[in-house]
């Protein structure tokens, strides 16, 4: 593999042209506005109506030109369930003829999660000669870094990604004495992340974990630079771990917000099929793709408000219509199933009359529903409960900036004036005084009642 910047004692390397571009942006996941929130790390979340994150933890690969649907296929006999593709970006190395939307819905109907990843501008005391390079005057790439998260969202829309997708910048690496090279690079990604933010997804950044990642997490908590919700590491040391990095510490992208770029370009044939890939270990968000299913039943279907027959009708959908599922949550039973499906238009429909796999669980490919904002509480950390109050015992607690994975709120005891407490992805509860949701004192959209 021809390097695209000098390889330091295992560290991370991107493919040049006529080979497999290691993989871009690593971290992400959102922030908000949350109760009394002033400092730029928490900056907010527009989650439209229809958005969820979804979040992958396993192996992954790379490549730079995305597979053929044939090769995507025989790979499901691999222990990969995860791959990146470069979705944007102007220095992206390679040509994607077939990453279309009509790949990315047969490749995630066939069980793989996306890591959309774009190669922008680059740092302008690193990377390779030719790239483009983020501008030295601080106002110019805080430009720039907005530019970039609009191209991405508009690339991965066109592909069918979703709100609440994340989006990984990759950045190559870069001179660690240079202030004003490093000053350039926080102010690019701090836009990025704020523009991510603002339209309703999920940012990451990828870095080379000895020349760029311990300067982004010395950032972490600053008030003066948005904090990306993942990181993305490349260190080729072949050890798979997502802790244990050096000048990284644990309690930084805790919750969720990690991978790791652990093997160079190899080859690896799984199904009679060999590709050249960059092997990672993921635990973190990635795209939010639509799969669509159709009504079944004599009468018509009821969209709602919420997941239970006691939201609001929004509207109805005939026998036989198709429905785009971004993800499914628990709610009251109808018929068989305690299932409702979130649409991608916004609204929620029992499982009971939809052709998804499953006719009384859950069925993959769809996630589960989630909404993940960061954490603000200072102290010793944000406390998970049993319950949604201080009077319930605490199971763990989330490192200030760790993602709080919402699915739904509820009222509880009172927090420094809040009564919302936020029922998490692994069923604990949190106060919604130190997670940076919308609202501040009372119940965000589009988070449903639990």
């Amino acid at each position: 593999m021809r390097l695209t910047h000098p390889a330091p004692p295992p560290a991370s390397r991107h493919r040049s042209p006529g080979r497999l571009a290691a993989l871009g942006t690593a971290a992400l996941l959102l922030a908000a506005s949350g109760p009394p929130a002033a400092a730029q790390p928490a900056t907010s979340v527009a989650y439209p109506a229809g958005a969820t994150a979804t979040r992958f933890t396993g192996s992954a690969f790379d490549t730079c030109t995305a597979p053929s649907l044939t090769a995507m296929r025989a790979w499901r006999a691999s222990p990969y369930r995860a791959v990146g593709v470069y979705v944007s970006g102007v220095n992206r190395t390679c040509a994607q003829p077939r990453l279309t939307a009509s790949w990315v819905r047969s490749v995630s109907a066939a069980g793989f999660r996306l890591l959309p990843i774009h190669k922008g501008l680059q740092p302008p005391c690193g990377a390779r000669a030719r790239d483009a390079k983020i501008s030295r005057t601080p106002a110019k790439a805080r430009e720039q870094g907005t530019a970039a998260a609009q191209d991405a969202v508009a690339r991965g829309r066109a592909l069918g990604m979703r709100p609440g997708s994340a989006f990984y910048n990759d950045i190559e690496h870069y001179a660690q004495t240079d202030t004003g090279c490093r000053t350039a690079v926080l102010s690019y990604l701090s836009s990025w992340t704020r523009e991510l933010h603002r339209t309703g997804h999920l940012s990451g950044v990828y870095m080379n974990l000895g020349q760029g990642a311990k300067q982004l997490s010395d950032a972490y908590t600053s008030t003066r630079y948005a904090r990306p919700d993942a990181l993305w590491v490349a260190r080729y040391d072949r050890v798979a771990s997502l802790t244990g990095w050096r000048g990284v510490p644990a309690t930084r992208w805790a919750a969720h917000q990690r991978a790791k770029q652990y093997r160079g370009t190899h080859d690896e044939r799984h199904g009679g099929v060999t590709i050249s890939i960059d092997g990672n270990r993921v635990d973190a968000p990635v795209a939010t793709v639509a799969h669509t299913y159709r009504v079944t039943g004599a009468g018509p279907l009821l969209v709602r408000s919420g997941p239970s027959p006691a939201y609001t009708v929004l509207r109805s959908h005939a026998a036989g219509a198709s429905l785009a599922v971004v993800c499914q949550t628990p709610g009251p039973a109808v018929g068989r199933t305690r299932v409702w499906n979130l649409l991608a238009g916004g609204g929620y429909v029992t499982d009971h009359q939809v052709t998804t796999p499953s006719a009384t669980g859950y069925s993959a490919p769809l996630p589960r529903c989630s909404h993940p904002y960061q954490t603000t509480e200072p102290g010793g950390g944000l406390a998970e409960r049993t319950g949604p109050g201080v009077s319930y015992p605490v199971r763990a607690r989330l490192p200030q900036g760790s993602l709080a994975w919402v699915t739904c709120q509820r009222t509880g005891s009172d927090v420094g004036g809040t009564r919302v407490w936020n029922r998490l992805a692994n069923g604990r509860y949190a106060t919604d005084r130190h997670v940076a949701t919308p609202g501040t004192t009372g119940f965000s959209a589009p988070l449903p009642r639990c």
